[in-house]
């Protein structure tokens, strides 16, 4: 097969995708929101971890992989979530793959917010039902759409929308959904640790630990009965190697960070410091009350131009192009952190307002 003619055209529409070494510049895109990933304490639980228990876990699950260190911080994750039971993943993407496809003999039907990550449109489509969609948020479209279903089936939205920071309308949703009688199921992706966790009864919760929590996986909490199906019937689940017991260790004491809350509250401080800056400078900033804040450009080229101006003032924020966001969307998708300082915010947001 010849690729030539599509990365090509590619490159001339400004969609081609290179991978940027990590370097010098401020990261003002990364989703390490709590800066957890090389805390002091966060780091030497890791080393123990990997001193008592080894590098890998070997093995999947079930079939040896699965050690004190996992059972552990699926009983805390449960408990802190106040579900009767989690179970732990690999990865955010391949948790979404796993309950859509032990669901997959359960569901006549399945709706979904407009904007939900790609891994829940991806696993929707990996079971053979019918992608449907209502708009984004919009709580009428939903209510509208799901009238005209029958059997039996789900709703599934992000919690905070990856791209945009918005949050999903949980109870509402949720509500509605109960009516129908049918499964709510929520992507709390983006903002597991930074938010308390909104988890209706009778509910499917799925959260990543590769952000907020700065190491690995991602877990699915519920009732017992639903995380035991699930691991019964999920085949990434049942077919994939396990984290790596250190992280489990290491996750558990982000876990503890992340109950004491005094990284949110940093984090906190500098949302609210830089939407009052961008609005002083009379930047388009999204409102965002999580630590995405976006910025529409619009053009893919336009996008591109400022992410390189930026770069070059010592400022990691990549553009944001389709598909990952709708065509004439492109945009710098600025994540802040616990650990940014005021002055650095105040410098990256001049910079912006000079390169535009």
């Amino acid at each position: 097969m010849d690729f030539s003619n599509t990365l090509t055209t590619l490159k001339q529409q400004n969609l081609y995708r290179q991978i940027a070494p990590n370097s010098s510049a401020v990261n003002f895109c990364s989703n390490d929101y709590l800066g957890l990933k090389t805390n002091p304490q966060v780091v030497e639980a890791f080393k123990s971890g990997a001193d008592k228990f080894g590098v890998g876990a070997g093995a999947s699950h079930l079939l040896g992989g699965h050690f004190p260190a996992h059972q552990a911080l699926q009983e805390a994750l449960a408990d802190y979530t106040g579900q009767q039971k989690a179970l732990l993943f690999s990865t955010g993407y391949m948790a979404n793959l796993g309950v859509f496809s032990a669901l997959k003999n359960e569901l006549d039907w399945a709706l979904q917010d407009k904007l939900n990550h790609a891994s829940l449109l991806d696993a929707n489509q990996l079971i053979g039902l019918p992608l449907q969609r209502y708009l984004h948020n919009d709580i009428y479209s939903l209510e509208q759409k799901i009238a005209k279903q029958s059997g039996s089936g789900l709703v599934a939205t992000d919690s905070v929308f990856s791209m945009d920071g918005e949050r999903a309308k949980i109870t509402d949703i949720a509500n509605i959904t109960t009516k129908s009688k049918a499964i709510f199921y929520q992507d709390d992706a983006h903002g597991f640790g930074v938010f308390e966790p909104l988890i209706p009864k009778h509910s499917i919760y799925m959260a990543t630990l590769g952000k907020a929590a700065g190491t690995m996986g991602a877990f699915v909490a519920g009732s017992a009965d639903l995380v035991d199906f699930i691991m019964q019937k999920s085949r990434p689940y049942i077919f994939t190697t396990a984290i790596a017991p250190a992280i489990c260790v290491a996750t558990l004491q982000s876990l503890e960070l992340i109950k004491q809350g005094s990284q949110q509250a940093k984090l906190f401080s500098n949302i609210e410091f830089f939407s009052q800056f961008a609005a002083e400078l009379d930047l388009p900033i999204q409102p965002s009350e999580s630590a995405i804040q976006p910025l529409i450009l619009g053009e893919n080229h336009k996008a591109l131009e400022v992410a390189k101006q930026l770069l070059a003032a010592g400022f990691y924020v990549p553009a944001i192009r389709p598909p990952t966001v709708a065509k004439g969307t492109a945009r710098l998708r600025i994540s802040l952190n616990s650990e940014h300082t005021k002055s650095q915010i105040e410098q990256l947001l001049t910079q912006i307002k000079n390169a535009l």
